[in-house]
Formats: C-alpha cells, sequence, structure tokens
C-alpha cells in the first residue's frame, strides 16, 4: 500500500471513530429534553471522563516519558496557566438560595429560573469538554494512522475500540450544550466538531508534523493539556454536577466516568502493537 493509500484508508477509520462522537450526540438529541438531575449525573460523569484523561493519560505518559519531576512541572504549568486564564473569566451569578425557594414554590418554574441562571455556566462546560475530548482526540487520530500503517487489522481494531469509547464524550459534550442553547442542532454540531480532531490528527500527523519536533516537548506539552482539563474540571464541571445532582451523587458519577474512561484507555492500549503506544 502506497502513503496515499495509507492515508486514506486512516482518514476512513478515524472518521469512524469521529462520527461515534456524533452517534452519542444524537442519543441526547432525539430524546426529550432530561431532568436537571440527569444533566447534574451527566455533568459528574462528563468530569470523571476528563479527570481519568488528565491523570491517567496524559499526565501518566509525561511522567513516564519525562520523569516524576519535569512531568510534574509540565503538569501544573498548565494549572498555574489556566488559574490565571480562569480570573480573567467572569463567574455566572449564582443565587441558589433563592432558587431553592422559587423552586418549592412554583414547581417546574423553579427549575427553569435555575437553568437559566446557569445556563452561560452549563454552556462553558459544554465548551470545556469538547475542547479537552478533541485535545484527547487529537493523538487518537495519530494512533489509528500510525496503526493503519502496521496493518489494516491493527487500525480496524484500534478504530473501533476509540469509536466505542467516543459515544459517550458525545453525550457529555452534547447534552450541557443543549440545555444550555435549548438548541439540539448546536448541540449537536459541538459534540461533532469535537469528534472531528481525530481525522484532522490523522492529516496533521501524514502531513504538517514536523519530524524536528522535540517529542520532549510534545510530552510536556500534552502534560500541560492534562493540568488544564483537571483545573477546568474540577473548577467548573464539578460545582455544577454537585448544584444539580448532589455531592453524594455527582460523586458516584465521577467515579463511574473515571473506571469508564480507565477500562476504554486499557482496551484501547491492548488493541495496539507492543512497540506503540496511545
Amino acid at each position: 500500500m502506497d502513503s496515499h493509500s495509507q492515508v486514506a484508508v486512516a482518514l476512513a477509520l478515524s472518521l469512524l471513530g469521529g462520527l461515534s462522537t456524533s452517534l452519542g450526540a444524537l442519543f441526547v438529541v432525539i430524546n426529550p429534553a432530561p431532568n436537571l438531575k440527569m444533566l447534574g449525573l451527566l455533568q459528574g460523569f462528563a468530569a470523571g471522563l476528563m479527570l481519568s484523561i488528565s491523570f491517567f493519560d496524559l499526565a501518566h505518559n509525561a511522567l513516564n516519558s519525562l520523569g516524576f519531576l519535569k512531568g510534574n512541572l509540565w503538569f501544573f504549568a498548565g494549572v498555574v496557566f489556566f488559574g490565571v486564564v480562569a480570573n480573567f473569566i467572569p463567574e455566572p451569578t449564582l443565587a441558589p438560595t433563592s432558587s431553592d425557594k422559587s423552586r418549592k414554590k412554583n414547581g417546574d418554574e423553579g427549575g427553569k429560573d435555575i437553568m437559566k441562571k446557569h445556563r452561560r455556566q452549563v454552556l462553558f462546560s459544554g465548551i470545556i469538554t469538547a475542547v479537552g475530548i478533541s485535545l484527547h482526540n487529537f493523538p487518537e487520530g495519530m494512533a489509528v494512522f500510525l496503526g493503519s500503517i502496521k496493518g489494516l487489522r491493527v487500525g480496524l481494531n484500534l478504530a473501533l475500540a476509540i469509536a466505542l469509547h467516543n459515544i459517550p464524550e458525545g453525550v457529555a459534550v452534547a447534552l450541557p450544550v443543549y440545555f444550555a442553547t435549548q438548541s439540539k442542532w448546536q448541540a449537536f454540531k459541538l459534540a461533532s466538531l469535537s469528534g472531528f480532531a481525530e481525522p484532522l490528527g490523522v492529516i496533521i500527523v501524514a502531513y504538517l508534523f514536523p519530524s524536528s519536533l522535540d517529542p520532549e516537548i510534545l510530552e510536556g506539552l500534552l502534560g500541560s493539556v492534562g493540568g488544564v482539563m483537571a483545573f477546568l474540571t474540577l473548577h467548573e464541571m464539578l460545582p455544577l454536577a454537585f448544584d444539580y445532582a448532589g455531592q453524594k451523587q455527582s460523586v458516584k458519577a465521577v467515579f463511574f466516568g473515571m473506571a469508564f474512561m480507565s477500562a476504554s484507555l486499557y482496551f484501547l492500549s491492548i488493541s495496539l502493537p507492543e512497540d506503540m503506544s496511545l
């Protein structure tokens, strides 16, 4: 198979992974609007996905490649960077006490009031999830390309494993966006765009990626991305989950999300040949 055929096959396989994110979004848009507690549980689940990617994938690889000290320095550089950026993001105004009172008085009307007050925060959390998942999907696209060079069977196995674990990622992006915008199209669009980071990864590694880029810097940058994602998750997504679903239920959802993503990462890792890694 020549190089153009390899790229074409890898693109087709990575599109399979990318489109499964759209499939997850489709589950959200074809169902009637779920309740606020469901939104909170999904936020908790998404937070678990993000924390697992951050600690068990990106930071873990940076620590292994660069050593404990350097890996941690890169990770916390990402935390500090976004900690500074977060200071310039205006906080949404929340009034949980009055919302609780109005909910008792007005039933569903109170729920709508809460949603209006939190709408910007919910949308922001959906965008955070989309960005985080895009960054995670990007190296997956590279892995599909490298896997398909090894052979069609390897590339196909990897693409199928990635496709399966991208479905809940699509749900995690689409649900908060749908709640915030009330637009099924916006929810579907943003979730689908996060999936298309995968074929983009194929294109960049195949044509544009500079062979001169120091692998140590690349690992460090990915470690920093892990720090950014961990900060965003704990700063934005977890408080939302607590607001909507309560602390106990949200924490269970977080660990369920972490377990799900850890299992996904494990099955992805055993799909790869020994001399390759995600």
